[in-house]
């Protein structure tokens, strides 16, 4: 792959990984861009590895989470480093209300295990499906399904006894 082709390809994945990230981090946006930087860079230092036969966003994806999965087991943690009340919200809204849209959910997600939360984060924010999510997380489609169905229901669990 040539450096410009890397570069197309980076631009048009950026924002959708940023996303990805943003939520992976509950809402650290910090963290998130530093962890996007971070997995940008893996991946131009190992583009000569990327097979065509594989999405683009899935071979990004899954460098993004090896580098959030290893930064928290760098910090032997594997939830964020706030306490829940210290979640940081969704930056720049255009309302006061906007600015607290998400913080419910952040919540609820820092407190799922990194690997359930990056099964929902990757199906239902990112779209990908039970093989691509396996592919990414090097689990099998099963393991998949079983972590979904976990988090959806520690999701709606978590979200209820909130109200």
């Amino acid at each position: 792959m040539t450096r410009e082709r890397f570069i197309q390809l980076i631009s048009a994945e950026q924002e959708s990984l940023r996303r990805f990230l943003l939520a992976l981090c509950c809402g650290d946006s910090a963290e998130a861009d530093d962890i996007a930087q971070d997995a940008m860079l893996k991946a131009y230092l190992a583009m000569d590895r990327y097979k065509q036969k594989a999405k683009f966003s899935t071979w990004l994806c899954k460098i993004a989470l090896n580098t959030f999965l290893d930064r928290r087991r760098a910090a032997g943690s594997g939830l964020p480093s706030e306490s829940p009340s210290e979640l940081k919200s969704v930056p720049a809204m255009s309302t006061a209300d906007d600015a607290f849209k998400y913080q419910e959910l952040y919540l609820a997600l820092s407190k799922l295990p990194p690997k359930e939360r990056s099964a929902v984060l990757l199906f239902y924010i990112q779209g990908y499906s039970v093989k691509e999510i396996a592919n990414i997380t090097d689990s099998t489609q099963s393991a998949v399904k079983t972590r979904l169905s976990r988090a959806r229901s520690q999701l709606k669990t978590l979200i209820e006894n909130g109200r």
